[in-house]
């Protein structure tokens, strides 16, 4: 038991407190839980459509709730292949799958394994190396290396490691993902644990039983400290550690940010190459390690300080032996290979600081001005020194963010199906299409909670491209929308506030009803409120300077509601380009055989006529009224398009919008405002923009 002088009590208390007003509670903890566990069910479910096997887990520190925005984690997400199968013994081997007979012997550090390929069409060993990504060992064993898992990458990503990397901007949370291959079974290295009788009450036999029935992996990722690095597979048990961060208290939770937010602050700093020799994950395995050794009563808000200083005492433990044994392997040692000598005397240099100190150190620590809260809790100063979010504000800002990368992943992962059958006949799309919503439909009946949330967020989206694609050939046939293309536009109204509506309403202009379009339009624009309305595109990475404030108010935490405060942008592809007025068409075109050249690896979305949804709805407004001959509105939809440049901080496609308004400009006779539009729009995008094409074309239509 800890002897805890009287004072502790109070700065626990105060600390608590702290911690609680940037958002550090059992409320807001649920929030970052439902929405990782929402993501993943969304991205889960979505390939299953099609038939392609594999499971997605949101994992890491936005998935715990054990994080603050001055933390800045990103999400970490783990796919795993479920057509591969990675078995301990014969008996495990699976028909219909990929079988690896897992391999762990002197050869390979604690925590690694050994892939063994097997044949496919019965439990025997594989005895021929197909490619390069096989190789024959001195046994004659056929061994998988871990660069089999392919480099392509979704739009936005970049290779680091095992992982693949999305950076952050402001609004938007930075994501890892890390293809997996799942295990049949857990290894005997890490069972022990899990089987071991122990007399203390943590982790409890029902969270071990639990955890029993979590997947093991194995990532593509050597030791660091072996030979055979390319050949070697890291055993992940992410989602049993999962289970275990669900299970902790709100003061270890707590615990757990301040050690990372100590460790961030006074260990992992520049004059150390910047780079995190003290991890989060060590962080969570030093405080799994502290939990099981105490007793659970001292777990609580009174005592938070002392347990804080047992962590960075066991820390430093750690970091003198040179070892932080795994949790669920006590033989894999997470320090193996990333601290250098030099480096150990550097962080126990600084760790001696900490532990020699009494809570002032806390006072030190900038991540949501941590120390000057702390400061003012003990009237110790009177007040900040700078503007800081009070606690209702750190509320909004989690919940808008969270809720706006929900958004974002739901447009992502409709874009990027319909991006993968682009070469698919029309045909085909549709029929993918179709089974996609059944699969959807599906699910929604028969499905818990969070399948049925993700597919109200999901279908709309694949019914509004069922009807686009409909009506496209109806067009190109005969100039008219049948009844079933507009039952599905219909059917997919509510994706968002504006862009199904939008996409619907431009599939009519392009059938001449323009009245029709009009009545659209205008019941399109009095939902989407310009004050707390956001735009949200999943095109690249969009960087946000600040989200509405109408917005953020509006952002009660309700995920199938959200979509009426969100527009996404409108995307048109080239299967649909008879729904799409001439002056969006460009955007197909834009590129030169030049600016190919400097394309990045997934900017596959420039093929597509992509536009936000706001300076899209008055840019219609603007043709359909003028062809109504109805110029006053026409004037005022103008007026309107001018206007959201100035208003509209997070568009995605701004330099699209610019080169509709100069079309509007040449249409009005303003060919110098036109001229100056394009030029605008260059300076925002300088490659791969149709803004040269229109200012070629206006300007050889002013010489002529």
């Amino acid at each position: 038991m800890f002897h805890t002088p009287d004072y502790y009590h109070n700065i626990s208390m105060r600390l608590s407190e702290v911690v609680d007003d940037i958002g550090v509670n059992e409320n807001m903890v649920m929030k970052w839980r439902r929405t990782a566990l929402l993501r993943e069910t969304m991205q889960t479910i979505t390939p299953g459509a099609d038939g392609r096997q594999m499971t997605v887990y949101e994992l890491g520190s936005q998935s715990e709730g054990t994080t603050t925005i001055g933390l800045e984690s990103d999400t970490d997400t783990l796919g795993c292949m479920d057509d591969n199968i990675v078995i301990q013994d014969w008996s495990e081997w699976t028909p219909g799958k990929y079988n690896y007979l897992m391999i762990q012997n002197e050869t390979t550090p604690p925590g690694y394994c050994l892939l063994q390929a097997l044949r496919p069409d019965a439990p025997l060993p594989d005895t021929h190396e197909t490619d390069d990504d096989f190789v024959k060992d001195k046994s004659g064993r056929i061994l998988v290396k871990n660069t089999i898992i392919p480099d392509s990458m979704p739009g936005g990503y970049q290779r680091q490691g095992p992982s693949m990397a999305f950076a952050a901007t402001p609004g938007i949370f930075a994501a890892d993902i890390v293809i997996t291959y799942p295990c049949k079974s857990w290894p005997q290295s890490s069972r022990v644990f899990l089987d071991r009788q122990e007399t203390n009450s943590w982790p409890t036999v029902a969270m071990k039983r639990y955890a029993k029935t979590t997947r093991c992996s194995v990532v593509c990722v050597g030791s660091k400290v072996s030979e055979n690095a390319d050949l070697e597979w890291r055993i992940s048990t992410s989602l049993a550690e999962r289970c275990l961060m669900f299970n902790l208290n709100i003061t270890q939770i707590r615990i757990y940010i301040l050690m990372k937010m100590i460790f961030k602050t006074y260990i992992n700093v520049e004059n150390l190459n910047n780079e995190s020799y003290i991890s989060s994950f060590m962080c969570k395995t030093v405080l799994f390690y502290c939990i099981a050794s105490k007793p659970s009563k001292i777990w609580k808000e009174c005592n938070i300080l002392n347990c804080l200083s047992f962590c960075i005492q066991t820390m430093n433990r750690c970091i003198l032996a040179g070892n932080c044994p795994h949790f669920f392997d006590h033989k894999n040692n997470l320090m193996a290979g990333k601290i250098s000598t030099e480096v150990k005397h550097q962080l126990l240099e600084r760790m001696s600081n900490l532990i020699s100190c009494d809570e002032t150190f806390l006072f030190g620590i900038q991540i949501d001005d941590l120390g000057e809260r702390l400061q003012i809790k003990l009237n110790m100063i009177n007040e900040l020194h700078h503007d800081i979010p009070q606690p209702d504000e750190y509320t909004m800002d989690i919940t808008a963010g969270l809720l706006l990368n929900m958004g974002i992943e739901s447009s992502r992962t409709h874009y990027d199906f319909i991006h993968e059958m682009k070469d698919e006949s029309l045909e085909m799309k549709l029929k993918i299409l179709l089974q996609t919503v059944l699969h959807f439909t599906r699910y929604y009946r028969d499905g818990n909670m969070l399948e049925k949330t993700a597919c109200r967020l999901l279908a709309p989206l694949y019914c509004t491209s069922i009807g686009s694609l409909i009506a496209s050939q109806n067009i190109q046939i005969n100039n008219t929308v049948s009844p079933q293309a507009l039952d599905w536009l219909e059917a997919g109204m509510d994706s968002d506030v504006a862009s199904s509506r939008l996409k619907h309403a431009s599939i009519i202009y392009c059938t001449g009803d323009m009245e029709r379009v009009a009545f659209i339009l205008s019941y399109t624009e009095e939902q989407y409120n310009t004050e707390v309305t956001e735009p949200l595109c999943c095109c690249y990475n969009v960087y946000r300077d600040s989200l509405k404030r109408g917005f953020r108010q509006l952002c009660q935490y309700d995920a199938a509601e959200f979509k009426y405060i969100v527009a996404y942008c409108v995307r048109f592809f080239p299967w649909e380009i008879n729904c799409v007025p001439h002056e969006l068409q460009y955007e197909m075109f834009r590129s030169t055989q030049e600016d190919l050249q400097h394309r990045g690896t997934h900017d596959d979305w420039m093929d597509y006529a992509v536009v936000d949804s706001l300076p899209y709805l008055y840019f219609l407004q603007y043709k359909t009224y003028g062809s109504l001959q109805r110029p006053e509105e026409q004037q005022q939809a103008l007026t309107k398009l001018m206007r959201v440049f100035e208003t509209e901080d997070n568009l995605g496609h701004r330099e699209t919008a610019l080169n509709l308004l100069g079309q509007c400009m040449e249409q009005e006779n303003r060919p110098v405002d036109a001229l100056q539009c394009y030029m605008i729009s260059l300076r925002l995008r300088e490659r791969n923009n149709a803004a040269k094409f229109h200012i070629c074309r206006c300007l050889a239509n002013t010489i002529s």
